[in-house]
């Protein structure tokens, strides 16, 4: 194809989403409007109404439900993975993954959480820019794809699955181990401004310390788990104050850091607690060893608690997701999303990592080269995702769309 067609092409995708986007947008606003608070993780009901919806453009979508009581043992209550295959001939299968689970809505809204409400050209709700928006993008993108450009060769897969707040191992870590699915590239979502490249592991692990309850009259006739905790985390956050001497060498990331996000224990405000748990978050850069961090988390608790008389430790893992690094094969993504973005947006859109952890890891893991890139602000901060009135500016879900629908263009015709 001739630069002058391709362009032409591009300019006639550009037009079929401008004509279309207020349909993208009820789109979406459907889609929010289906709570998927995780936890619980009862998803089933929102992968239903996603299949409808989709159903309505012509897209039959497979429906994969994950075992009820492998969700269950996993702490969640429902999850159906959807998968539409688009097949236009001969060529690479690329997928484009957005998960539609979300952390709970929490407090300080100011508009309704499920409401989709517009305002001033932004979406309020949570998950429309994390990750139904993409739900969305993806969407539309191929809509366009079909509409104008008419390809004749390769696949398109959209995944949308319901595991990403949990890890991923039910949502494309179940596809890809079941044999489901195997694409060549993939798109993961993510913000409009940036192409990542590469995201920082996590580890998660449960603390449970253990004492002796007592009558608080008495207290000498107990041991104290809340303070033998309080030592143990002295010990934990004066690892924050070590890792920021690590440094990534991976742009968009910097250092290692813990953070302890959840504390229980104790039975009443008389008693000397005699049991206290809490769960840890380590974010490891891409250059770390996910063994060694590990290993060393539980030294540093291991000889805390020895210093404390009387007091035990429990460890329990709860997730590993390892860091994204990048695939040499990852190329032509990188290079048509830049090349189309800086056409839509006006800018160059830089090649990143970022200090997340994504589902993109699992397809990575399996020598499937992936990117992130999707509808979204320049920073996480600016999305409020994960915090109260979480919001997309829908202009940057017309860029997002122009910019996928343009890609998926030139990656099926290579």
């Amino acid at each position: 194809m001739s630069s002058t067609a391709s362009t032409s092409l591009d300019h006639a995708l550009d037009a079929w989403i401008d004509a279309h986007f207020d349909d993208e947008v009820r789109f979406l606003q459907a889609l929010v409007r289906v709570p998927t608070d995780t936890p619980p993780g009862n998803n089933a009901p929102h992968a239903e109404r996603t299949a409808e919806l989709l159903k309505d453009f012509g897209y039959e979508a497979e429906k994969h439900p994950v075992p009820e009581a492998q969700v269950r043992d996993y702490g969640m209550e429902s999850i159906t993975n959807l998968i539409v295959r688009r097949r236009y001939g001969e060529g690479r299968t690329i997928a484009l993954n957005a998960h539609g689970d979300v952390v709970p809505p929490g407090e300080g809204w100011t508009h309704d959480p499920y409401g989709a409400e517009i305002v001033d050209g932004k979406m309020y709700g949570r998950a429309t820019a994390v990750s139904k928006s993409d739900f969305a993008s993806f969407t539309f993108a191929v809509r366009a794809l079909e509409a104008v450009a008419k390809p004749s060769h390769g696949t398109v897969e959209l995944h949308f699955t319901y595991d990403e707040e949990f890890g991923g191992e039910l949502g494309p870590g179940w596809l890809l181990g079941q044999g489901l699915t195997r694409p060549d590239l993939m798109v993961a979502a993510g913000f409009s401004h940036e192409v990542v490249t590469a995201h920082n592991g996590c580890l998660q692990m449960e603390v449970t310390v253990h004492g002796k309850m007592a009558h608080a009259a008495v207290p000498h006739t107990g041991v104290d788990a809340l303070q033998g905790a309080v030592h143990i985390l002295n010990a934990l956050y004066a690892q924050n104050t070590l890792y920021q001497q690590v440094s990534s060498q991976v742009a968009g990331i910097k250092h290692p850091y813990l953070n302890v996000g959840r504390i229980e224990g104790g039975t009443n405000t008389n008693v000397v607690p005699g049991k206290v748990a809490f769960k840890l978050d380590r974010r490891m850069i891409p250059e770390e060893n996910p063994v060694e961090v590990e290993a060393r988390i539980r030294e540093v608790i291991a000889q805390a608690a020895a210093e404390r008389d009387g007091i035990t430790v429990e460890i329990r893992r709860i997730l590993l997701a390892r860091a994204m690094t990048p695939l040499a094969g990852n190329q032509p993504l990188v290079e048509a999303i830049q090349r189309h973005a800086q056409a839509v947006l006006g800018e160059a859109v830089p090649a990143v990592g970022t200090p997340l952890y994504t589902d993109v890891r699992l397809y990575v893991e399996r020598g499937i080269p992936g990117v992130i890139y999707g509808a979204g602000p320049r920073t996480v901060l600016e999305s409020h995702a994960k915090r109260a009135d979480e919001r997309l500016d829908l202009n940057d879900l017309r860029a997002a769309t122009k910019v996928i629908a343009r890609s998926l263009k030139d990656l099926l015709s290579a």
